[in-house]
């Protein structure tokens, strides 16, 4: 079978069948100009989905401007979409992104795939580039229309496709979204040292984007043989190999190769990653799956959170009881963390809001959604220092969580155990808290948003 001719964005009209579920490539995997096509003749269609997660850039039809013509269903919230559905103009599926390929294809009515790709080499394979993530897993399982961009990087792993196997293609020559840095806070560097201290040499590594990651990975550059399996890739986690510290050598999955499913940050990642033979990306049903994250030995886990009650439980896409992200890979790498031998799953937020309320609560605020649930809660770090959960009673659990919220609050948490019969009357010995510099300092220092983690947090 021949490659099809070259087309144009509009050819994806002549494809797409009347209540047809579109599957389209996340961030920078977007085929911009065939979703521009789409919104153009909105009302050639009829009843056709978008699914797709995390969002750069908002769009008619998910603001709802397309009408029942074309419509969005979201998998992880963002800017684009958030108030979006608060506002009910478009849908959104609660899901672990492990499990984000299979479900959107058993629900899916004349799939069509629609996703960004690299320049073909001279037999016709394009990669697509910076994302995996669900799309690569869907090759051989639904029709692809690709965007072909000049300016997409051509990236190492298991995510090519190539033009003989497509519906259709079209060429563009556009940049790519950058997502820039913020630098960590003194907050942010005493939970980063905190977790660092416990990454021994050897160990697999999933960080995300963040003031956070970003501080974990800076800590770690005198480490040897470290591997990295994790969702996503950012500046972090590129200057951390660049540093030698990252040979992938002891993995038991992919060694030799930094893994992940796609990545966000600036123009020099993505001129790093183009032909970047020690990093590739695979479909997020291999990399977040927590059997092949249990797999690596001593695998260390860092994700954020927006509130931890005194059981433990995590809600990380909930800020004021309203849909802020989605649950994203959280679950899927605490679960493989725990899974691990020696592994460890850290999950990091700063001690109180920008208003001065303490994230550590005796309850969630109203309508606030559990992401991570207590039994897979390892490790909870603030800049007051770490509470150590798996393994213990609810009474070690409640009194390790009030010793690393902040000072102002421990009094107030602590009534609130009482109050839920929590507490007896014995202290745990076995907290770690943290009172220096760093956390003196919280006090004056402006919140920034939770940092780590995936886009799930």
């Amino acid at each position: 079978m021949s490659a099809p001719a070259e087309g144009r964005p509009e050819d994806v009209l002549d494809l797409v069948a009347p209540g047809a579920d579109l599957i389209v490539g996340m961030a920078n995997g977007e085929p911009i100009a065939a979703i521009d096509a789409l919104e153009a003749e909105h009302e050639r269609l009829d009843g056709v989905r978008i699914h797709q997660m995390h969002a750069m850039r908002s769009r008619p039809h998910i603001e709802g401007r397309c009408g029942d013509h074309l419509r969005h269903v979201s998998y992880f919230l963002s800017e684009a979409t958030r108030r979006a559905v608060w506002e009910g103009t478009c849908d959104m599926v609660p899901a672990d992104f492990s499990q984000v390929p299979r479900i959107v294809l058993e629900r899916a009515r004349d799939p069509l795939v629609l996703a960004a790709a690299s320049p073909p080499d001279a037999d016709g394979w394009c990669t697509l580039g910076v994302n995996a993530e669900y799309v690569a897993a869907l090759r051989g399982k639904a029709p692809f229309v690709l965007e072909v961009n000049e300016r997409m990087p051509t990236t190492h792993g298991d995510h090519r496709i190539r033009l003989d196997d497509v519906a259709a293609w079209y060429r563009v020559d556009r940049p790519l979204i950058e997502v820039g840095r913020r630098a960590p806070d003194a907050r942010d560097e005493a939970i980063a040292a905190a977790i660092a201290e416990r990454v021994p040499d050897g160990a697999t590594l999933q960080v995300g984007i963040g003031a956070v990651p970003d501080a974990v990975c800076a800590a770690l550059h005198g480490h040897r043989d470290l591997g990295i399996h994790t969702e996503l890739i950012g500046e972090g986690v590129m200057g951390l190999i660049e540093s030698g510290a990252v040979t992938g050598a002891r993995k038991a999955t992919v060694p030799g190769k930094a893994v992940a499913t796609f990545t966000l940050g600036t123009q020099r990642l993505h001129d790093w990653l183009d032909g970047e033979e020690r990093v590739a990306f695979h479909p997020v049903d291999m990399v977040n799956d927590p059997r092949v994250i249990a797999q690596e030995p001593h695998m260390v886990s860092v994700n954020a959170t927006t509130e931890v009650d005194l059981y433990g439980q995590c809600a990380s896409e909930t800020i004021a009881g309203r849909p802020w992200s989605g649950s994203g890979g959280q679950a899927d790498f605490a679960t493989g963390a725990v899974w691990s031998t020696c592994g460890e799953a850290f999950v990091v937020l700063h001690a109180t809001t920008s208003k001065g309320l303490s994230r550590i609560r005796g309850v969630f605020s109203p309508r606030s959604l559990t992401t991570t649930h207590k039994n897979i809660v390892d490790h909870v770090v603030t800049e007051y220092g770490m509470a150590s959960l798996r393994g213990r009673t609810l009474e070690q659990r409640a009194r390790a969580l009030i010793a690393i919220a902040h000072p102002d609050h421990r009094d107030e948490l602590e009534r609130d155990a009482r109050a839920a019969g929590l507490l007896g009357r014995r202290a745990d010995p076995g907290v770690r808290r943290a009172d220096g510099p760093a956390a003196r300092e919280e006090r004056a220092a402006p919140e920034g948003s939770p940092s780590g983690g995936a886009p799930a947090a």
